[in-house]
């Protein structure tokens, strides 16, 4: 039986060259799982084939994003999380400061629970938030590439070369 300390600790997986064709040979096995058949499920089989389990999508989709990242050369970190966090454990998590957390609570944009004196973050509701962010962000970063578009931003000027080898003119390219 693993120790609860030991559950605990965080992890960090470097890449490693020389197991880099194992990782892409998973990937490419979990990705394929279940197009011939749809409700096939990956399965967990132990050393010895005595016995097998079925992966929970969740625990797929994780194992997924950790080998996409690994084949792509970066690091992955495993970090357990209670289901309540403490405001500085949520700030850490978002990557903000305390205050600025504190903030972002204090104008509604994440729930918190109050037991006792000091407030408490579901994990569901810090994560629900931060898709949240993102999805507002990419909206605006699209809102802003369709009005540059639209206003000719991305229009190219491409210098011209003269005789002389000077870049005396300039040609207008748009796309």
């Amino acid at each position: 039986m693993v120790a609860t300390a030991d559950v605990m600790d965080e992890q960090t997986i470097l890449p490693d060259a020389a197991n880099a064709g194992v990782v892409f040979d998973l990937l490419k096995v979990l990705r394929d799982r279940g197009q011939a058949v749809p409700e096939a499920r990956a399965r967990l089989v132990s050393a010895n084939g005595s016995s097998s389990s079925e992966l929970p999508d969740g625990l797929h989709d994780i194992l997924v994003k950790a080998l996409e990242a690994l084949a792509q050369g970066y690091a992955v970190t495993i970090a357990p999380q209670h289901t309540t966090l403490t405001t500085q454990q949520a700030a850490d998590l978002l990557g903000v400061s305390r205050p600025t957390l504190i903030k972002l609570l204090d104008e509604g944009k994440i729930l918190y629970d109050r037991p006792s004196s000091h407030r408490r973050v579901k994990l569901a509701d810090l994560l629900g938030f931060q898709q949240r962010r993102r999805q507002e962000r990419r909206e605006l970063l699209d809102e802003m590439t369709s009005d540059s578009i639209e206003m000719g931003l991305y229009d190219l000027v491409v210098p011209e070369d003269d005789d002389d080898g000077d870049e005396a003119s300039h040609e207008r390219v748009s796309d």
